[in-house]
């Protein structure tokens, strides 16, 4: 069987990585300011012995925001996360460069110049002094405050149908101390806090733009204090960002924009990349099918590319208040029969390149718990065995199979779809019958991934890049994408006690072991993640990978020496 450390084995194929420069969370808080601000922003030596060129646009094929642009009113998808990163800003962002392992997240200022934890409750905030929101009405360029960092997260917190109001339940209260500081006081000690305001939903947006639009999902709304600005949205065809003249770090962009172009056939865009119409690779996260890596690196030279393992990978839900999936071992039966291998063989992404998923997607390498490291019973699950599902599914009075439909969307991407038909036939073969209920994209984004299905849902997961969303959103009684209905008061118990934990290697205790648990209890089963290959061209400077949707985080400090 393969495991996460064949996996880990993987090296960038462009520079080496040096010595880590990676920051624990107490050294950042000790730092805090400028100076550490002034650190992650510099170009990495061995990748700067040029001068970093102003100018040019950056060309990706990237996503439609199909749910507009409002981040308080939608999960973090890639169609709307990627497309405000170039846009927005946070408290504190993930680290960006070639100085970065991908996989791993180390954390930065963004909006704030420092911080400080005086307790374990609370956490105190001094923001950048001339920070300005883009010239565009009915914002029109004015400076950020305190006051806009509070209204941000009152908001997140407050307003109906935020799926992600969860993920920072814990702040109790927030105090505008003076113009420039906020003050967040939480419920109990939460060691995810940092890693949450760097997610890709908690950017800081505009009261006045929220008051005059009604919300956020219209292009016109779309105003932040990011790097670039939305100048034009010609929606199912291409968004065009122009440079942020007025960003508060100094010198930053280099490019001058980015022309997003939307394509949703994997053949077109990737002839388009190969006619040179595109910077970067066609998929999501600026990587090339494996299928097609052949073909790339033989029409262009000295294209630049480098390996990682993705977040995202499928999940299935099953309803676990309705028969069969009340009992475990139709569920593990279930779990047992997917042929992740056989996925990973025939996928156009990875053709043999991937790794099985436990509850921790793989690519949060610093938390996802190793396959051998699970229990046997947990083991016995990645290790496809049709008879055992067969006899699981007849001890449980299910000899002769069952049939069950099962909810999913084509909208994902046609490679997800050839997974789709992959896992059924393991199924089938197992004598579970599933019969394809297919949603549009939109419908199923905003119904069926909070659990509004029949007995079974096929998705994808892996917007963010927090080993805690694995766990808390997915597990918790009550929580919006609890959609299998869990309702587990020993895993509860376990969840809430390592997020309380702000011992980073005690907390990482407590979440391999309810990954073992949880490897048992197949309250979900995954499928695997790919190790896919990012590229781009040899004219793209100071660029690098990683998980996640911060797509405008990996450009700001790119530049294009053409």
């Amino acid at each position: 069987m393969t495991t996460r450390r064949k996996a880990d084995t993987f090296r960038s194929t462009l520079i080496d990585d040096g010595p880590s420069t990676d920051l624990s969370r107490r050294q950042l808080l000790q730092v805090g300011g400028a100076a550490l601000a002034a650190h992650a922003l510099a170009p990495r030596a061995a990748a700067a012995q040029e001068t970093p060129r102003r100018g040019g646009v950056f060309r990706i094929r990237g996503e439609e925001p199909t749910s507009g642009f409002d981040p308080h009113l939608v999960v973090n998808h890639h169609r709307i996360a990627t497309n405000l990163s170039f846009t927005h800003s946070r408290l504190v962002k993930v680290k960006a460069g070639p100085m970065v392992t991908p996989g791993t997240l180390p954390l930065e200022p963004d909006l704030a110049e420092s911080w400080s934890q005086p307790n374990d409750r609370t956490y105190v905030f001094k923001l950048r002094k001339g920070v300005r929101w883009h010239n565009k009405p009915p914002v029109n360029g004015r400076e950020l405050t305190a006051d806009d960092v509070k209204y941000t997260y009152d908001r997140f917190l407050q307003i109906k149908g935020n799926p992600n109001r969860s993920t920072l339940g814990a702040i109790e209260k927030i105090d505008v101390l003076d113009r420039s500081t906020v003050k967040f006081t939480l419920t109990e000690p939460f060691g995810w806090f940092l890693d949450y305001l760097a997610n890709t939903v908690t950017w800081i947006v505009p009261r006045e733009a929220v008051e005059h639009f009604g919300d956020l999902r219209r292009a016109e709304a779309c105003i932040g204090t990011g790097p670039w600005m939305l100048e034009r949205y010609e929606p199912n065809t291409r968004l065009t960002f122009v440079r942020n003249k007025d960003y508060f770090v100094p010198g930053l962009p280099y490019a001058d924009g980015i022309e997003v172009t939307v394509d949703e056939d994997p053949s077109s865009r990737m002839a388009s990349w190969l006619a040179g119409r595109y910077d970067f690779a066609p998929e999501y996260g600026q990587c090339v099918r494996r299928v097609d890596l052949s073909v790339a690196r033989q029409r262009k030279q000295g294209l630049r590319t480098q390996e990682f393992v993705v977040l995202f990978g499928a999940i299935i839900a099953m309803k676990l208040d309705r028969e069969p999936f009340r009992d475990v071992r139709v569920r593990r039966a279930l779990a047992m029969s997917l042929d992740w291998k056989q996925i990973i063989e025939t996928n156009a992404w990875s053709m043999g390149h991937g790794v099985p998923n436990p509850t921790i997607p793989a690519a949060l390498r610093e938390w996802s718990i190793p396959i051998d490291q699970l229990t046997p019973l947990g083991r016995r699950i990645y290790g496809r065995d049709v008879p055992e599902a067969k006899r699981l599914l007849a001890e449980a009075g299910l000899a002769g199979g069952f049939k069950t439909p099962v909810e999913a969307t084509m909208g994902w991407s046609p490679d997800y779809v050839d997974e789709l038909q992959v896992t059924m036939q393991g199924w089938k073969e197992a004598g579970i019958d599933a019969e394809l209920r297919n949603k549009e994209f939109g419908a199923f984004v905003a119904s069926t991934i909070f659990g509004k299905f029949d007995k079974l849902m096929h998705s994808l997961r892996g917007g963010s890049p927090i080993p805690d969303v694995a766990l808390q959103v997915t597990h918790v009684p009550g929580e919006a994408l609890n959609a299998s209905g869990v309702d587990d008061p020993k895993l509860t118990e376990m969840i809430r006690l390592q997020r309380r934990t702000l011992d980073v290697a005690k907390r990482r205790e407590i979440v391999f072991d309810i990954q073992r648990y949880l490897a048992e209890q197949v309250y979900y089963s995954y499928g695997p993640s790919v190790n896919t290959v990012c590229a781009w061209e040899p004219y793209v400077r100071n660029f690098a990978p990683n998980i996640g949707h911060d797509y405008g985080g990996r450009l700001m400090a790119a530049w294009l020496a053409k």
